[in-house]
């Protein structure tokens, strides 16, 4: 069997793991909010809350053979739910593809991937629960927060000092103008860049900081100019910071030499 013959059955495999631990997100983005337990509970259709047998929650599978309804009560099953386990899946494969270095065999490399793939499905639980709450629990911010400590260890090229003035880099300017402004930021959203610039650091925080204001910028300006929000209006944010967070991950240094190659 060649090598790649071997990779691609690996990142077929660590797809479906991916889909699987995302599987949980979604019970995270339900339960966390319904402050409902979710370690030995069994799931339950929202609607009928009946138990769901272990076929029924086969990661996208189950869905598309139950045609999107629930087996027993045929109440539609809410598309996000598959759609969340593909998220998953596809980032378990690009975070090992990118931090793994299966080819050499490192441990580091996979256990760097892993520390990733864990953040990215934290974010993922914060992004859905502020959309649907606009709240960001404590609980995942201080997962986000021991996913910084764990990469001082993983990720110590990075050093101490740039993760300290990272903590602080963003959150203090945004708790300042939160307390000048009234409503400039949530105080969910403030501890959640304090958490990521302990992971990122100060130079890579920043980047995560402007895509974040770059993209929640443009979607605000599409509900402005459809209507479905006033000048008034609140959105969640989180995602967007969220989404920021990631790239900077994967391509904050990338994005800094090329805006400061731009600017030379």
């Amino acid at each position: 069997m060649s090598m790649t013959t071997v990779m691609w059955i690996f990142y077929i495999i660590i797809f479906f793991m991916g889909a699987s631990v995302f599987s949980f997100v979604n019970v995270l983005i339900y339960r966390i909010p319904a402050q409902m337990p979710f370690g030995n509970d069994r799931s339950i259709c929202p609607a009928c809350k009946h138990v769901l047998n272990g076929y029924d929650m086969i990661p996208v599978f189950s869905y598309l053979i139950l045609g999107g309804r629930c087996r027993f009560c045929k109440a539609k099953i809410s598309v996000r739910y598959p759609l969340v386990e593909v998220l998953g899946g596809g980032l378990a494969v690009f975070s090992f593809y990118w931090f793994g270095k299966l080819e050499d065999g490192s441990l580091e490399g996979i256990l760097r991937a892993v520390l990733v793939f864990v953040l990215l499905a934290v974010l993922t639980a914060i992004s859905f629960i502020d959309i649907d709450t606009l709240e960001i629990p404590n609980g995942l911010v201080i997962a986000v927060l021991s996913c910084g400590l764990v990469s001082i260890v993983l990720f110590p090229e990075l050093g101490i000092v740039p993760r300290i003035i990272g903590a602080l880099a963003i959150s203090l300017p945004m708790m300042i103008l939160a307390l000048v402004i009234a409503g400039a930021f949530g105080g969910g959203d403030i501890k959640l860049m304090a958490a990521a610039g302990l992971f990122l650091g100060w130079r890579c925080v920043i980047v995560a900081f402007l895509v974040a204001v770059l993209t929640g910028g443009i979607y605000g300006i599409y509900l402005l100019a459809s209507k479905k929000k006033d000048r008034k209006g609140q959105f969640a944010f989180g995602p967007f910071l969220c989404v920021g967070i990631a790239a900077a991950v994967f391509a904050g240094e990338s994005i800094i030499q090329w805006y400061m190659g731009f600017l030379i």
